[in-house]
């Protein structure tokens, strides 16, 4: 029998919350994956049932490894698991406020100011989806009439549908069809649309949708798909510098806060607040 150290932590916290230790995106980290392989790993992300699991595991290109696995299958990129590993890594390597993380979409640098970490994404690619403006609006239960912009599939990582809306209140009204969405897979087979509007002074209301095993799930707070929102600024030629803030979890009652930055060369950040919120062992 051997134990298995692991902590919990929630990124993207907010911090204007009444309780902001208990807001953002729960993540699972386990400090040393050594030893478990890929269907242990599997197996104890669907026991926590968290957004996401990760293991920790040596590298010989970066200051750590990281691997990703929802409760269903395993993923290249997600940000709040890279902010949320990085939090983590820095209090066992001691390394400092600067490091890198290797994952199967590459080798991401990530920086930290107090518990506010930062990673860089990869730059974009995008692809226009084979359905029309009318087929996704009905995905997500609005009208044609309610987006601002044609859909775009961007990755940055992880490949996802961006869709602009017109208003928050599209935002709010949202209500995805499982049947449709199945309909529309990115690169890995997956569904997963981010639908957002802006709100003004530089913020942003925003919800991910994704499909578990045929089930409509919506996700607290995304940094995959705010880098995606952030790659699909660069490609619509938005004026650069640019910085929002994403709210997003307010519609399923876990706020989160996520940070967007592109700089003036269409360099894509995105951070959060990291709060450790406990830890424990699993003995296997």
């Amino acid at each position: 029998m051997t134990a298995y150290a692991y902590r919990i932590v929630n990124v993207f916290a907010d911090a204007s919350s009444p309780q902001p230790r208990l807001t953002g995106n729960p993540l699972a980290v386990f400090e040393d994956g050594r030893g478990l392989d890929d269907a242990t790993m599997q197996a104890l992300a669907l026991q926590f049932n968290l957004s996401e699991t990760v293991f920790i595991l040596p590298s010989d290109k970066a200051t750590a490894r990281v691997r990703i696995f929802t409760a269903a299958f395993e993923m290249p990129f997600a940000g709040h698991p890279t902010l949320g590993s990085a939090h983590v890594v820095r209090a066992l390597t001691r390394c400092g406020d600067s490091l890198t993380l290797e994952m199967t979409a590459g080798v991401i640098p990530v920086q930290a100011r107090g518990d506010t970490w930062t990673l860089k994404a990869n730059a974009p690619k995008t692809r226009a989806p084979d359905a029309s403006v009318v087929e996704i609006a009905a995905t997500l239960g609005l009208n044609a009439a309610d987006l601002a912009a044609a859909p775009l599939w961007v990755n940055t990582g992880n490949e996802q549908m961006v869709v602009a809306l017109g208003s928050a209140d599209a935002v709010r009204r949202c209500r995805p069809d499982p049947a449709r969405m199945a309909a529309h897979r990115n690169a890995d087979n997956a569904p997963k649309f981010f639908a957002w509007a802006e709100l003004g002074n530089r913020e942003i209301l925003a919800r991910f949708f994704l499909l578990k095993h045929g089930a409509l799930l919506e996700d607290y707070g995304t940094g995959s798909a705010a880098a995606n929102l952030g790659g699909w600024f660069v490609t619509q030629r938005a004026v650069l510098r640019l910085k929002r803030v994403i709210q997003q979890g307010e519609p399923i009652g876990r706020p989160a806060r996520v940070m967007l930055d592109v700089d003036a060369n269409g360099g894509i950040f995105v951070g959060g607040v990291v709060v450790e919120l406990g830890v424990g062992t699993v003995v296997l």
